[in-house]
């Protein structure tokens, strides 16, 4: 099962002196049952595309908690026995799962990474989170400015790169 698993580059770092990802329990995004009815329609490819976002808006929330953190959101992919996945959806994120235990790298298929030109917007936008939370319309365009821009796709031979 592809599981989209949210990060930061310190959180990668760490992960690769570490040899996996975790420990867990931990949350990741899926392609779940009420993903699925949330788009009626939609095939895999645009569902998973939905559990990347979701997992993205996570590694946001994630870098809102650690400051020092580079501002660019890292979503790591990975191929994941169904055993190893509970479902964990909640109304705001359809896709989200729980893993069970640490992800091994290789496991891993595939990081998506913002581009060093979003960081400016990835910032204000994790600044702007708790106010887009509560319902502020300028802090939700904040967040909006930074899920504007696409992740970019890295093989995970290029993960070490990443995380210099």
């Amino acid at each position: 099962m592809r599981v989209f698993l949210p990060s930061t580059l310190p959180a990668l770092a760490s992960a690769l002196r570490a040899d996996e990802v975790g420990p867990g329990p931990m949350p990741g995004f899926a392609v779940t049952p009420a993903l699925r009815e949330a788009y009626a329609s939609g095939d895999t490819d645009e569902l998973e595309y939905a559990a990347l976002t979701e997992a993205a808006r996570a590694s946001l929330r994630m870098l809102a908690e650690d400051q020092t953190a580079p501002p660019r959101r890292v979503v790591l992919a990975a191929d994941l026995p169904a055993e190893q996945v509970k479902w964990d959806t909640r109304p705001a994120e359809p896709g989200r799962v729980l893993i069970d235990a640490a992800v091994p790298l290789a496991l891993l298929v595939s990081a998506h990474v913002d581009d060093a030109e979003a960081t400016a917007d990835v910032r204000d936008a994790a600044q702007a989170l708790p106010a887009a939370d509560a319902g502020d319309a300028d802090a939700k365009f904040a967040v909006d400015g930074a899920e504007g821009h696409e992740l970019g796709w890295y093989a995970t031979q290029e993960l070490a790169y990443l995380a210099e």
